[in-house]
């Protein structure tokens, strides 16, 4: 029978975010989930009869959220439900599903590289059905929705769906379905890559070492890398996914997966090192004794995705969100395809894929997919890499040195400042954006501010506008220095500054990052008044 559930109308959600992510202590509050997942429901036209797919990364609540959340569909007039075994689904995996049952969307339940556990973080979103982030239009309906919304629809009784277990059974009138997870995303993965050169280069010797960081990527990587493949067993390590990550940070950097980092640097190291997130959708590439900065991954990648099957009839065109690395601009220019710089956030590449104007994507986060899925895909680019390398036979320190003799280098990095006061990271915007119009012929020791603004969008698909979406500060010669603030914390706010700096391939090519950066760095520090405002004088992770 369908129940009506009073609620209190949310408060607290930002407006035009892709989903709802919050501490595991208030999802837990009476009714809270129920509330957004109904905001989702409402603001949907065509439910009635319709197919969703339902899938997470393992963390803790992720069974029991999916519980509710079938309850509510049923009671919402879905015809069918999709969860994959285990209540498990990487996002890019999701999104895929999604494309390939023609469903009219998906709920990810995620707290992407955030931590896990009782005391960790959750996190709802709702991908639309092209499987992407729904777009801006979707996230600002949910948000009026959960402001006004005083009931959510559930079903009553019944018992609970057993999630390992494939196959279907029914909840009230609707068909619950469970799905092997790995299997469709492994195939897929066949269908872009070649499998046979990687596995010709692994007898040849290649060895790698792949930390899934005890998160959903684990059971995808044992599949493909191991069982298809032919990886040694025990190549993927931190393979099975916990609700608490292993009591770990699972976010692929240096600092989170610094056990990784430490393996390749040292005498024994693997020819080829990586990690993914969460949720599954970052990636980190190391090879041996050689750290591949995300500043230089997407280019690469664009410079050589015509070596696998999926790409070999070339790009149409690349795209990357505005404070990732300028790097692949060059690459798009000496292929003489579009490039196309967008707000962060993946989407906002979404109409761009779906009009086929561009192939390949990334985001400054370590982030890259292709037209394959509508997410970013922290295993499909480890995949490339590998046929990349299978195919040019060179290593991976050989490839970004040929890489920017070629193109040269852009010094890149990301600095973090993790929970910080909210009003102080405002405070700093405001103050800056304010401030905007003052600053070009300023000077900073050697540099010298040639243009700053306040970046805004116009989709060249749908005519969209999207505005305030960073503050860029460039510099005679090239340099930038772009401030933001993140999305994806819990508590208090994250101020992200990106600094770089543009190297000719005639230059200084293999200088210390850190020196290469390091007057930007006090510039850019200098320019917003970061110690001023947030009372913070190094960042919490730099990447």
């Amino acid at each position: 029978m369908i129940s009506t559930v009073s609620v209190t109308p949310f408060s607290d959600q930002k407006p035009g975010t892709s989903g709802l992510r919050k501490a595991v202590g208030v999802f837990q509050q009476p009714h809270y989930a129920e509330t957004f997942i109904q905001s989702v429901f409402d603001v949907l036209a065509d439910k009635a009869g319709a197919v969703l797919v339902i899938g997470g990364d393992g963390r803790f609540l992720n069974r029991e959220v999916i519980g509710k959340a079938v309850r509510m569909a049923a009671a919402n007039g879905f015809a069918r439900v999709l969860i994959g075994r285990g209540g498990i689904l990487s996002t890019p995996a999701a999104s895929h599903v999604i494309r390939l049952n023609g469903a009219l969307g998906g709920l990810i339940l995620s707290g992407s590289h955030n931590p896990g556990g009782p005391d960790g973080d959750f996190g709802i979103k709702y991908n639309i059905a092209n499987g992407g982030p729904a777009p801006e239009s979707v996230t600002g309906a949910i948000h009026a929705r959960s402001l006004v919304l005083d009931r959510y629809l559930t079903l009553e009784g019944g018992a609970d769906i057993d999630l390992e277990t494939l196959g279907e059974t029914r909840v009230g009138d609707m068909v619950v379905e469970i799905i092997d997870p790995v299997a469709a995303y492994a195939d897929l993965m066949e269908t872009l890559f070649d499998f046979d050169a990687i596995r010709a280069h692994r007898a040849r010797g290649f060895t790698l070492s792949f930390d899934a960081m005890s998160a959903v990527t684990g059971p995808y990587a044992h599949e493909i890398l191991e069982r298809r493949l032919g990886f040694t067993p025990g190549s993927v390590v931190n393979g099975v996914p916990l609700e608490d990550f292993g009591g770990h940070h699972p976010d692929p950097n240096i600092v989170h997966a610094r056990e990784l980092y430490d393996r390749m640097m040292g005498p024994d190291a693997p020819d080829f090192g990586a990690a993914s997130d969460g949720d599954g959708d970052r990636n980190l590439v190391i090879g041996r004794g050689r750290f591949v900065a995300p500043s230089d991954a997407l280019a690469i990648l664009a410079a050589n995705a015509h070596l696998a099957p999926g790409y070999a009839r070339g790009l149409a065109g690349v795209a990357r969100s505005m404070p990732t690395s300028a790097a692949v601009d060059r690459v798009a220019a000496a292929l003489d395809i579009p490039l196309h710089e967008t707000p962060t956030g993946w989407k906002f590449f979404g109409n761009l894929l779906d009009a086929g104007q561009v192939t390949l994507c990334g985001e400054e986060s370590a982030g890259a997919g292709s037209d394959h899925v509508r997410e970013k895909d922290g295993l499909w680019a480890v995949l490339l890499w590998l046929n990349i390398l299978a195919v040019r036979g060179v290593s991976v320190d050989e490839l970004i040195q040929e890489h920017w003799r070629r193109f040269g280098r852009n010094y890149y990095v990301r600095h973090d400042y993790e929970g910080v006061s909210s009003e102080g990271a405002d405070a700093l915007m405001a103050a800056l954006r304010g401030r905007l119009a003052e600053l070009p012929g300023q000077r900073h020791g050697d540099l010298v501010i040639a243009s700053a603004d306040d970046f805004a969008y116009v989709d060249p698909v749908d005519g969209s506008v999207s505005e305030g979406q960073g503050l860029r500060i460039l510099f005679e010669g090239g340099s930038r220095v772009v401030y933001r603030l993140s999305g994806t914390g819990t508590s208090g706010a994250t101020l992200r500054v990106y600094i770089e700096r543009y190297e000719p391939a005639d230059g200084v090519l293999d200088a210390d990052p850190a020196e290469a950066l390091s007057a930007l760095v006090e510039a850019g520090k200098a320019i917003a008044g970061i110690e001023r405002f947030t009372g913070r004088t190094m960042p919490d992770v730099a990447t």
